[in-house]
């Protein structure tokens, strides 16, 4: 399998080891989060408002950070973003510790986390396949999968324990400190500049703007994962919503519930890597499955119930992401993969802040399982809607060199 190939190569093992603890500490302050606002305010609608200004950036800064991604080494691009939220965590950690924490903190710390993750996240995907290469990509993506869902999984039932033993502030602490082995890392990674010719910033953002308009599967599936993550992939917002508000679980059951999300991830990825290539199609199967966990919410269900439940929306969001993210890197050509990148970055995060706060308010005005199982039912509806156009079942590793005129014309 190209996943275990990858895992023998000493330089990507190193990277993958320390990109998975630095996975591991987001997971982990990512769960606290959420626990946190709902302690200060007791307000799902706060709580949406506050993943909203996380993703908002995204809508702001992935196209610009895709055309730097394509001028300049991304090792060092990496470096600096690694690097501001890491600084981030640590004071937000401190302010909590410290008891001097106000709700008006966790927003401004979302939105400027949010700014360095907007920048992160299309030059990480690039890096990748610099550092791993082309042909070996589709086994990348899997074990990357594979260790970003493990460390969900693993991520909030630490931040639990640690809310449980010392409190908020430590899962923090704990994410600053995840980011120190991957930032070592990157010192010893040599530096490549991307080849591109000179020209305007603008004209090479509109360049990775077109050739998604242009390109009829990649803009297809551009469309899947915008639509997906405005309705289905908002399990920021909903898991603490509903096991608080809804169960009234304590932090150890919210953790749970949010580990259980992060063990239908793992299937997903697991069977990805078992395999290579991108599949389109179970992309779009991906969100129907995620979209009918969330709708099987309505009914008043027990913890365990739910948790087996989430690991379903789980399977579901990872199986279309996996195959949306690759096939949109295999199809993109070396020179302009960036700002390909960027634009699915950008509707992958940008549609965040919409979903993050409409679930928020549908759950706080109609109730959590009401609410949630509004979102699912969109899922569903927006996914049959897409599956008029054609879905390839595979996608040959090799880049396609010109995009399809029309929609779905890429070949089976």
């Amino acid at each position: 399998m190209l996943s275990l190939a990858l895992l023998r190569d000493p330089q990507y093992r190193t990277y993958w080891i320390a990109l998975f603890l630095s996975q591991l500490g987001s997971w982990m302050q990512a769960a606290t989060q959420g626990w946190l606002v709902l302690e200060l305010t007791g307000s799902a609608e706060r709580l949406g408002l506050v993943v909203a200004l996380q993703f908002v950036p995204s809508l702001l800064f992935s196209i610009p950070a895709g055309v730097l991604s394509d001028r300049y080494s991304r090792r060092n691009l990496l470096y600096l973003t690694q690097s501001g939220m890491g600084l981030l965590a640590l004071v937000m950690s401190l302010l909590i510790i410290s008891h001097t924490v106000r709700y008006e903190h966790v927003l401004i710390f979302a939105f400027l986390y949010g700014v360095f993750n907007a920048a992160d996240l299309p030059v990480r995907q690039a890096f990748t396949v610099e550092i791993a290469g082309r042909d070996r990509y589709p086994g990348a993506i899997a074990l990357n999968s594979f260790g970003f869902n493990t460390s969900r999984v693993i991520g909030p039932a630490l931040a639990g324990l640690l809310i449980a033993g010392l409190g908020l502030g430590w899962s923090y602490f704990a994410n600053a400190l995840s980011f120190v082995p991957l930032l070592l890392v990157l010192r010893r990674v040599p530096r490549l500049t991307p080849q591109t010719q000179p020209g305007s910033v603008l004209k090479d953002a509109l360049e990775g703007l077109h050739f998604v308009w242009n390109h009829g599967l990649v803009r297809q599936v551009v469309l899947l994962i915008g639509l997906s993550s405005l309705f289905g992939m908002n399990f920021a917002t909903i898991v603490p919503v509903y096991a608080r508000l809804q169960l009234g679980l304590e932090a150890q059951g919210y953790g749970f519930l949010m580990s259980a999300v992060g063990l239908g991830s793992i299937v997903a990825a697991v069977v990805q890597a078992l395999g290579a290539g991108a599949r389109p199609l179970r992309a779009v199967l991906g969100s129907l499955v995620l979209g009918g966990a969330l709708v099987l919410l309505i009914w008043p269900l027990p913890p365990l119930w739910v948790a087996a439940v989430l690991a379903l929306g789980g399977l579901g969001m990872i199986t279309t992401n996996i195959n949306a993210n690759t096939t949109v890197q295999l199809i993109a050509p070396d020179r302009i993969r960036g700002r390909v990148m960027s634009v699915y970055s950008m509707v992958l995060l940008g549609s965040g802040p919409l979903g993050a706060y409409l679930s928020g308010l549908l759950m706080e005005h109609f109730g959590a399982r009401q609410g949630v199982a509004a979102m699912g039912l969109l899922t569903l509806l927006s996914t049959l809607y897409l599956m008029r156009f054609p879905w390839p079942r595979r996608l040959a590793l090799a880049p396609t060199p010109q995009p399809a005129p029309v929609a779905g014309a890429a070949a089976d």
